[in-house]
């Protein structure tokens, strides 16, 4: 669960640095009233979870939920003008050249097809954006269950690779054996 929660700041912090190379931290203001607002944000949400950990986790959903909404209408509103800019390097090393474990971990696809985003333009960054809190929103939702420790795994499980190995390499010796026993006359 941890490593689910540091996957879930990690992208969000990527968030934060493309808005940042985008310009979002030019005035003190912004920064000082976004700072502080996280804090407050941040104590709330603690709070909430101890009091009542379901409740915080549909707070979260909440607000990814809102997040996914605002993105897509962003979209659709400035479509044109932002597929004439260029992505920012920070959202192609993030989304495409960088180490790609960490933005995994977020998925929640339960095949682990992992979503590989292209990054061509600004547009494409703010998709990306938009995708991820729809993520963030799917796992607010499976964290809401009382057996959700129990259904997350890593992708990354070298448990989990090693028995899909294991369960491929049985299936082709029962194939193999399948094929040699049921041999035309």
């Amino acid at each position: 669960m941890l490593k689910l929660h540091f996957a879930e700041t990690w992208n969000e912090l990527h968030h934060l640095l493309i808005m940042e190379s985008l310009g979002g931290d030019r005035h003190w203001i912004d920064r000082f009233i976004a700072q502080h607002v996280a804090v407050a944000y941040y104590w709330v949400v603690v709070l909430t979870y101890m009091l009542f950990p379901s409740y915080a986790y549909y707070l979260m959903e909440l607000i990814e939920g809102h997040a996914y909404h605002t993105y897509d209408e962003y979209l659709k509103t400035y479509e044109a003008q932002l597929k004439a800019q260029r992505a920012p390097q920070v959202a192609i090393n993030f989304y495409r050249d960088g180490d790609l474990y960490m933005f995994d971990e977020v998925q929640t696809a339960p095949d682990h097809e992992f979503r590989r985003p292209k990054v061509n333009n600004l547009y494409d960054v703010f998709v990306n954006i938009r995708d991820d809190e729809c993520e963030h929103v799917k796992t607010m939702v499976a964290l809401q269950k009382p057996e959700a420790r129990l259904t997350f795994k890593s992708p990354h499980t070298v448990f989990e690779a090693i028995a899909a190995i294991a369960e491929g390499e049985a299936s082709l010796q029962d194939a193999t054996r399948s094929l040699i026993t049921d041999k035309p006359d």
